[in-house]
This record gives structure tokens, sequence and C-alpha cells, in this order.
């Protein structure tokens, strides 16, 4: 069996046997929910699965999209378990599986849902003085990766479908954004959060940058600078993107993988990530099938996608088992995450879980595109 049929193999098993047999109100892939004891509702883990389904183009696969998105979704386009007054860019996620699902069965409810998402959060989001958004309101005055792949795209995806430049635009100011404040020339990585005011105990007070390159940060910003130069052609963004992608592959071990913390090699303790290197595969292969990339990043995004495989994947089972995920990173909050390395290696590590199942699920989806 030949690398890249195992991996489609292992794909196809994720959807079949994990995905597909799961419950819509309490997914398999959702572990923060099991052990945290928390009630499902709309949120991005769950997004992130729906959307790698569309990329493999089944009519199966839709059907559980539409079944899945139901039960969050009324006829009405209402979410009721999404709170507005959150401000909570991690939502808007799910608006391009909306959009997407508009578009595949002309169903009201789908775009009234994403109409919603940017009418009553999007124009209404508190944002920092440069005009990017808060993450989310219990974070004012910040600026995290995540949002990269979150909400910009989407924004860009919402401006077509109205033919607005202005939103178009605004999302692409954004992502230049992140670039401006939250790039270090050094590596060439890029910070996890940046507080304008300057006052969060994460926060350096003459930058306002977090201390610490944390790799899955990196990899949401990875995606969502692929997504979001597919959708608008920008080259400012292909440039970013291009840039991204160099500055993450040196940073590949000779494995195949990206750590915990990629540019703390010397540090006790880190370790082989899954989620943000599968993010970093993602970005690769997709570059190079867009035309930003060349042939030997796209290797080395399918060399990630190769270990994952082989070395951090249970096959043993009758569903694969994938491991080395962090389940979970953030800054402040009521932990009072100091964004050091001691707390990023402190987080919990998990196994089959929605962040690093979506990732592997969506670049083995470009994998197969690119032959």
């Amino acid at each position: 069996m030949t690398d890249k049929t195992l991996i489609e193999q292992t794909a196809r098993e994720y959807i079949e046997k994990l995905v597909l047999t799961s419950e819509p109100l309490k997914p398999k892939w959702n572990r923060e929910n099991y052990i945290f004891h928390k009630q499902s509702k709309w949120n991005y883990m769950d997004s992130c699965i729906i959307r790698s389904l569309f990329m493999f183009g089944k009519e199966e696969y839709v059907d559980y999209a539409v079944k899945f998105t139901d039960n969050y979704v009324d006829e009405c386009g209402n979410i009721p378990t999404m709170n507005i007054a959150d401000y909570n860019l991690d939502n808007i996620c799910g608006g391009i599986n909306l959009i997407k699902l508009y578009e595949l069965t002309g169903k009201e409810r789908y775009r009234h849902a994403y109409e919603w998402l940017y009418n009553e959060q999007l124009k209404n989001h508190p944002r920092l003085k440069c005009g990017s958004f808060w993450h989310k309101a219990i974070y004012p005055n910040q600026m995290w990766l995540d949002g990269a792949f979150m909400v910009l795209p989407f924004m860009a995806m919402y401006g077509k479908i109205k033919n607005d430049s202005s939103i178009i635009n605004d999302a692409l100011s954004q992502m230049m954004n992140i670039r401006r404040y939250m790039r270090d020339d050094k590596t060439g990585l890029y910070y996890h959060g940046y507080n304008e005011t300057r006052d969060m105990i994460w926060a350096d007070k003459e930058t306002g940058l977090s201390p610490q390159f944390w790799l899955r940060s990196n990899g949401w910003l990875c995606a969502g600078l692929t997504d979001l130069y597919e959708i608008t052609e920008n080259k400012e963004i292909g440039e970013m993107l291009k840039e991204h992608l160099t500055a993450l592959s040196r940073y590949v071990t000779d494995e195949g993988m990206l750590l915990q913390l990629p540019a703390r090699t010397d540090l006790a303790g880190n370790y082989p990530e899954t989620s943000g290197s599968l993010l970093f595969a993602y970005g690769a292969l997709k570059g190079y099938n867009l035309g930003i990339a060349d042939r030997k990043m796209a290797d080395i995004g399918e060399k990630v996608l190769v270990t994952v495989t082989k070395k951090y994947t249970d096959r043993s089972g009758d569903i694969p088992v994938l491991k080395n995920i962090c389940l979970m990173g953030g800054l402040g909050g009521v932990n009072n995450r100091d964004g050091s390395a001691e707390y990023y290696l402190s987080e919990r590590i998990v196994e089959n879980e929605a962040k690093g199942i979506a990732p592997y699920l969506m670049a083995t989806a470009v994998l197969m595109r690119n032959g």
C-alpha cells in the first residue's frame, strides 16, 4: 500500500466510522464536551469537521452535513445555542458551511443564518483602534491569530456574494494587521496574541505581544491565509501565505513534524503536536494547488501528513486514533493563562479530537485533489 493510499484509507475510516456514525448532539469528535461535561452547542470544532466533509464532494457526506447543521439552525435561520453578545469570533467559523449548504440545497434557513452572523454580530463586533475585531467580548482589545481562520474567509466569501468590495477589503485589512502587529521579523513566526492596551497579564508592556509562538495558532493563520487567498486571489495575501509557509517549514523536524512550541527545540517536554502540524500541511498542499507554494513545499506538507498517519495514528482498532492533539490553548481568562512556555506545555493532550481530525481530513482532501 502506498503512503497516499494509506492516508486516503485512514481519512475514509475517520469519516465513515467516527463522523457519520456520530449523533449530531453528541459528536464523538468533540472531546471538550465529554471531558468538561458540556452541553452541545454551535461551536467552531464541529464546524471544522463539517467544513472538511464538503471538500470530498460526496453526496453522503453533504447529507450528513445537512442533518448535523439542522440540529443547530432552526427553520427560521436562528442558532438558539449561540449568543451574539459573546462577540466570539470562533462562532463565525461555521458561516462558510451555511453558505455552502444554501448553495447546495437552496434552503432559506441557511441564508438567513449566515446573514444573521454578519448583520447581527460582525457589523456590531467591537474592534481595536487599528480596525481589527476583538477575539471575544471577554478578551477586550485583543487580537488572536485564531481569528484569521475563524472569521476572515467567511467575511470575504460573504462580500463576494453581496458584491461588496468594502467587506472584502475589511477582511484583507484585518489579515494585514496580523502581519503588521504580530509577526516576529527574526523567525517569521507569529505570536499568539496582541493586546493593544498592554494591560493583560501575558502582554509585553512595550509590544503588547504574548511571549511565545504557539503552533496551532500559527496553523490557524496558515489555513486562514490559504482560504482567504483562494476566495480573493489577493496578491498581498498570497505573498503573506508563501512567507508564512516558508517560516514554518524551517521548523519541521527531520521526522516530519512541528513542535507545540516550534521555535523552542531546546525545551524539555516540548513535543510533536499533530493539529498544528496538519494545519501547516493543509496550507502547504493547498498553497501548491493554488499556485502559491512550489513542489518542494508541497512535498514537506505531504511528509507531515505521512508522518502523522504512520507514527501518530494508531490503526490497530476499528477506528483510527489520532494522537498528540493539544486540547486547548489561550491567553488570560479566568485561569490567568500567562502565555509562557510552561503554560502551553501544561495543556492537556488528547486523542481523536476535532481540532486534529478536521485538519487531517482537510489536508487529505487536498492531497487527493493534487494527485
